[in-house]
């Protein structure tokens, strides 16, 4: 492939090097992008960059030749493609919230063939742009942001740096809340086993993290909490939860086996978190563009609820 000289449109103003080339590549290792940077490969306007330069409208961006594997086309089932348009919960020409379902990967890799990113891409072909604003962990259930365009996704992640974007889960616990334990502060830090899994724990050397929990309901040996994020790291509100003796119920990587078994029978097959409420602000409605998203609780998790209500003892007398 011969050097490539792209010209940043006004949608590129204010992105990182770094993330304008992987949107450019998306197959293409991050290990790569950022070898290249390193060495002066990439240049803007003739000059050198650092991977946190920023590029501006109208840059001549220099970009070496850079040798794709091909890649396999995936086919994706119609079901799929069906069962994500009928979670869209919101929609504009600038961005979209979905309701993800449990078990759906928000980007292919790793063993997965397509993620959620993929099956919104072929959904909507015209959306040259759309990309994740935020992640869910493949078991967790709710509320999802995309932005359409690259300024809307620049405004959203500003609303993150700057705590300005608001994210509220549901968690079922498999004991007891702490009573009176509000505020979890406790840095996480990512290990990967041998086996190649990834775990995350407690470790003053982590990031520092923070979780609210508040009780939403009291059953006889579980709670349900709802938890509001201050910081978003990977697993926060799993590993915060395990770290009070709280494990989520159908956590299999940090929960309770017997817990989560008893669950299973009960009809809970999978991790009882769900993101329910998502408020920004939207980047191009002004003054006026203010939002609250609420996910409804899919199927599972809502019987579950009311199962445990109706059936208290019974339902925890298995645990």
């Amino acid at each position: 492939m011969p050097v490539k000289f792209i010209t940043a449109t006004s949608e590129d103003a204010g992105q990182r090097i770094d993330n304008f080339l992987m949107r450019q590549y998306r197959d293409v290792p991050k290990t790569l992008i950022y070898r290249i940077i390193r060495k002066g490969e990439v240049r803007v306007n003739k000059g050198r960059v650092k991977q946190t330069t920023r590029i501006q409208e109208g840059d001549l961006i220099r970009i070496p030749p850079i040798k794709t594997a091909e890649k396999m086309e995936v086919k994706i089932p119609a079901s799929q493609l069906e069962r994500i348009e009928q979670s869209i919960l919101y929609e504009d020409a600038d961005l979209m919230v979905i309701n993800k379902p449990s078990g759906v990967a928000v980007h292919g890799g790793s063993g997965v063939q397509f993620g959620l990113i993929e099956v919104v891409r072929e959904l909507r072909p015209l959306a040259k742009r759309v990309e994740l604003v935020h992640r869910l962990d493949r078991e967790t259930s709710g509320c999802i942001l995309l932005a359409k365009k690259a300024s809307i996704l620049k405004a959203l992640h500003e609303q993150i740096r700057e705590d300005k974007m608001v994210k509220e889960y549901l968690a079922l616990l498999s004991a007891h809340w702490p009573k009176g334990k509000q505020k979890i502060d406790l840095p996480l830090l990512k290990n990967t086993l041998q086996s190649g899994e990834r775990m995350v724990v407690v470790d003053p050397s982590g990031k520092p993290s923070i979780s609210y929990f508040k009780v939403e309901q009291h059953f006889k040996e579980v709670d349900l909490v709802r938890v509001r994020l201050k910081t978003g790291r990977t697993h926060q509100i799993r590993v915060h939860a395990q770290s009070q003796g709280c494990p989520i119920v159908g956590d299999d990587k940090y929960g309770d086996k017997q817990v989560n078994k008893s669950f299973s029978k009960l009809g809970m097959k999978r991790l009882a978190l769900h993101a329910q409420f998502l408020s920004f602000k939207h980047p191009g409605k002004g003054d006026e563009g203010l939002m609250k998203v609420e996910a409804p609780l899919h199927q599972d998790f809502q019987s579950i609820i009311e199962y445990l209500s109706s059936n208290d003892v019974d339902a925890v007398s298995i645990i």
